[in-house]
């Protein structure tokens, strides 16, 4: 017997098989078992739901490392968990059956059967696709220039050691308005805004999407092309030129640069704007006239 209003012994511990198959079930952590082959034997609710399925039977086609994104960071886990027997909030994209894609923590161990020595992963997935999209979300923000949209400096110093570590060279084109303070004092500084804006749309059309523009600051601008050799660049740099006289809002000089071996981001970065002001002082005159159109 049992004292009045208190639950039955055998649910006071996790020794008990009922008792623990109904703290699992009642989990909002995604828990699962999975064969040494990657099928997975058994799941709660909360695992189901994750995967949007409705029952184990709708993954007999799936395994766990199948619907991880990355099969070199699936495998990355896998020698963890063989070399030390556990992970603890490992990090993976999973996509689903149906297409959607979720960010979890993976936090598993390994069992072995005593009687046959067959292994089998006891996992918990924590889903953070929502943190992560707000992680995502502030860190675009903090390295976004709020005028223009585009990248800002933070985001080039973010960049150094993938660049100065790449086999492949990289290359720069840096770009300033001409004349941009005394446009600032003719117009104001609130269509000086508007030209900068303008400015940073007209250079991200001259190249891809995925080659960066970046606002160093004031009237300065920076393109990066990787990979890119001095060829490469300059074929850029010449077309931008030729566009400018076409649809550029106002004038504008730039210089280019490729980075040669063992050379630092910022001496690269140095080498093109030093271009661009020797330009400046041959030419005596800005590139394309003295006075900023209206």
């Amino acid at each position: 017997m049992t004292e009045q209003g208190s639950a039955p012994s055998r649910f006071r511990s996790l020794n008990d098989p009922d008792a623990l198959r109904a703290l699992v079930e009642n989990l909002r952590e995604a828990f699962y078992i999975m064969s040494a082959r990657g099928d997975i034997v058994d799941a709660n609710p909360a695992f189901l739901a994750m995967l949007g399925v409705r029952t184990l039977h709708d993954l007999r086609s799936f395994s766990l490392s199948d619907m991880v994104s990355d099969p070199k960071r699936r495998m990355e886990e896998l020698e963890l968990l063989d070399a030390m027997g556990a992970v603890r909030d490992f990090e993976i994209d999973i996509v689903r059956p149906d297409g959607g894609r979720r960010t979890v923590l993976d936090s598993t161990y390994v069992c072995r059967d005593e009687a046959t020595g067959e292994a089998f992963y006891h996992g918990v997935l924590v889903d953070i696709t929502d943190r992560k999209r707000q992680e995502d979300a502030l860190r675009e923000q903090s390295v976004r220039d709020p005028l223009t949209g585009c990248y800002n400096r933070r985001y080039l110093e973010e960049l150094q050691h993938e660049l100065e570590s790449a086999e492949s060279p990289f290359g720069c084109i840096f770009i300033d308005i001409d004349h941009f303070k005394q446009y600032n004092d003719i117009h104001g500084h609130a269509m000086g805004d508007t030209t900068l804006v303008r400015m940073s749309r007209f250079l991200m059309r001259q190249v891809r999407a995925e080659e960066p523009v970046i606002r160093l600051g004031g009237d300065e601008f920076l393109i990066l092309l990787n990979p890119a050799d001095e060829d490469a660049v300059e074929m850029v740099a010449r077309r931008m030129q030729q566009a400018a006289s076409r649809t550029a809002p106002v004038p504008f000089s730039l210089g280019w640069s490729a980075r040669r071996p063992g050379e630092s981001m910022q001496d690269t970065v140095n080498r093109a704007d030093q271009r661009l002001l020797s330009v400046r002082v041959l030419e005596r005159t800005p590139t394309r006239g003295g006075t900023p159109p209206e």
